[in-house]
C-alpha cells in the first residue's frame, strides 16, 4: 500500500535522533535489479529524509516476509553512498531467491555510528511498511560491523511483539566498540614500536590513539607502502631483508593478526580510528592499553618498556560504549553464523556475544553456528539460505533449533546452490580474552549493562551524534 511522499518522508525522518533533515523524500523509484537478482524481483531505490540511500527488492514470488539488511564497514565517505545498498542487494540476492523481500540502507553518512546505522536500518523497514504493507514476518540481518548494527537493532527496536521477529548475524563484530577493537589498538602501538614510520621521526608527532593526525594526507596506498617498507609483507619471503622478516614475525606473533589481513587491520587502526576519535568523539581518546603486557616477540622486555602507553578518557570511552556495546537484552530469536577462521572478526567475538546474553540471562534466545570457512566477507549461499530458513522455522514454530539440526538441514539447500555446507556443530569458541588481551576490568560481560545504558541515556549529548 502506497502513501504520500510527504508522510513517508516525515515518518522516516522522525527516527533521526538529531540528524540534519534533508528534503522530503520521493517514493521509492523502480529501477533495474542488480545482476544476481535479475528478473526475480521488482527493485526500487531512493533516499530517505535523513539523506540515507536505500535499495528494496520485492520478489515476484514473495513469501510475505522481509529481510532488513545492515551493512558492514563502516565506510568512511562523507555522505551516504548510493551504490552500497544496491551492491549488498546483489551480494545477498540469495535472500530474494528464497522468496524474501529485501531492504537495506546505505546509512545517512559514512564514518562510525552504530546507533545511527541502527536507526537508518529501522528507517528503511518503516519505509517498506508504508510503501508495501506490513510483512508477515520481519528479520534483520547484519554482517561484520553490520552484525553489531543489527544486534543493536534487536536491542533498541526488537522488543517482544515488536516489528522484528528474528535476527541473523553473520561474521559479526559482536564484542562492541569499547572492547571489540582492542586488538587493533595493540596492533597500532606494536606496529609503531617496530616500524617507527607512522609517523616517521621527521614528521609531526601525535599520540597513537588518534590513529592518524587529523590533517594528515596519507592515503591507503601510502600506508601500504610504509607497511611494506617495514615488513616486506607484500613481497615473497625470500625477497625480504632479515630486519623486515623479524619485524613481521614479531608484529604477527604479538598481536595474533593473520598475515593475510595485516594491512586491512592496520588500515582500520589508522583511518577508522581517526574517524572515531576526531570526527565522532571530538578528539577525545576512548582507547587504552594500560596494564597490557605484550608477549611473543624476540624481546618482550624491550617491547613492553618501549611501546607507547595511554589511558582512555572516561567520557570518550562511555560515549563509544553507549553507541556500540551490547547489553544482551534480547527478546527475539537470534541465530549467528561465523567462520571459525574469520581473519577479520575473530571467532572469539561469538564467545563475547554469548557471554553478553548469558550475563543478561537471555542466552535462551540465542543459537550459534560455526563453519570451517576461512573468509570474512564470503560465506556459502547454501548456508545463508539454510540459516534464514532455520530462523524462520524457529520463529514460526517456536521450536529452537540446535547447531546440529541446522547443519543437517543444509544439504537440501546445497542441492540448489552447490556452494557447500561447512558446519562444525560441535565447535565452541574460546573466551574473548584468550585472543584479545583484556584491559583491567574487561573480563565480565556484558560490557555495558542495561542499567548503565539507562543511566547514560539521561546524559545530554551522550554517545556518537548521527
Amino acid at each position: 500500500m502506497a502513501v504520500a511522499a510527504g508522510v513517508a518522508g516525515l515518518l522516516v525522518g522522525s527516527l533521526g535522533g538529531g540528524g540534519t533533515a534533508q528534503a522530503v523524500q520521493a517514493r521509492p523509484a523502480p529501477v533495474a535489479c542488480p545482476a544476481n537478482v535479475g528478473d526475480k524481483a521488482t527493485c526500487y531505490t531512493g533516499q530517505d529524509r535523513n539523506g540515507a540511500y536505500y535499495a528494496i527488492a520485492v520478489p515476484k514470488r514473495w513469501n510475505g516476509s522481509l529481510v532488513v539488511h545492515a551493512h558492514g564497514g563502516p565506510d568512511l565517505g562523507e555522505g551516504s553512498d548510493p551504490e552500497r545498498s544496491v551492491g549488498d542487494l546483489d551480494r545477498w540476492s540469495v535472500m530474494v531467491d528464497q522468496g524474501y523481500a529485501w531492504a537495506g540502507s546505505s546509512y545517512r553518512r559514512g564514518g562510525y555510528g552504530t546507533r545511527m546505522a541502527a536507526a537508518d536500518t529501522e528507517n528503511v523497514r518503516r519505509l517498506f511498511v508504508e510503501e508495501f504493507g506490513r510483512p508477515k514476518r520481519t528479520f534483520v540481518h547484519g554482517q561484520s560491523w553490520g552484525g553489531n548494527v543489527a544486534a543493536k537493532v534487536v536491542e533498541v527496536y526488537g522488543k517482544k511483539h515488536g516489528p522484528y521477529d528474528g535476527a541473523l548475524l553473520t561474521n559479526g563484530v559482536m564484542a562492541g566498540g569499547s572492547r571489540g577493537y582492542d586488538y587493533r589498538v595493540d596492533l597500532r602501538v606494536v606496529y609503531q614500536y617496530y616500524c617507527q614510520n607512522l609517523p616517521r621521526p621527521t614528521e609531526p608527532q601525535y599520540p597513537l590513539w588518534q590513529g592518524l593526525r587529523p590533517s594528515s594526507t596519507l592515503t591507503s596506498a601510502g600506508l601500504k607502502a610504509r607497511l611494506e617498507e617495514c615488513t616486506g609483507f607484500a613481497s615473497a619471503p625470500a625477497a625480504r631483508t632479515a630486519a623486515q622478516q623479524r619485524n613481521l614475525d614479531d608484529i604477527l606473533a604479538v598481536t595474533g593478526i593473520p598475515e593475510r589481513t595485516l594491512e586491512s587491520h592496520l588500515r582500520f587502526s589508522v583511518f577508522t580510528f581517526r574517524d572515531i576519535v576526531h570526527n565522532r568523539l571530538g578528539d577525545r581518546n576512548p582507547f587504552s592499553n594500560t596494564g597490557v603486557r605484550y608477549a611473543g616477540s624476540h624481546d618482550d622486555a624491550a617491547l613492553n618498556a618501549g611501546v607507547e602507553r595511554f589511558s582512555a578518557d572516561p567520557a570518550a570511552r562511555r560515549d563509544l560504549a553507549y553507541d556500540s556495546d551490547l547489553t544482551g537484552q534480547v527478546s527475539i530469536p537470534v541465530l549467528t553464523m561465523h567462520a571459525i577462521d574469520d581473519p577479520t572478526a575473530f571467532i572469539e567475538h561469538e564467545a563475547a556475544y554469548r557471554a553478553t546474553l548469558k550475563g543478561a540471562h537471555r542466552d535462551r534466545n540465542l543459537v550459534q553456528t560455526f563453519t570451517t570457512e576461512t573468509e570474512h566477507s564470503e560465506l556459502s549461499n547454501a548456508e545463508y539460505a539454510n540459516s534464514i530458513g532455520s530462523l524462520a522455522t524457529w520463529v514460526r514454530t517456536g521450536k529452537k533449533p540446535s547447531p546440529r539440526s541446522i547443519a543437517s538441514s543444509c544439504a537440501a539447500f546445497d542441492r540448489v546452490y552447490g556452494t557447500g555446507c561447512f558446519y562444525a556443530p560441535g565447535f565452541q569458541p574460546s573466551p574473548y580474552a584468550s585472543r584479545v588481551l583484556p584491559r583491567p576490568g574487561g573480563l565480565s560481560w556484558p560490557a555495558m549493562t542495561a542499567s548503565q545504558e539507562r543511566s547514560w541515556s539521561r546524559i545530554e549529548g551522550v554517545g556518537i551524534a548521527p
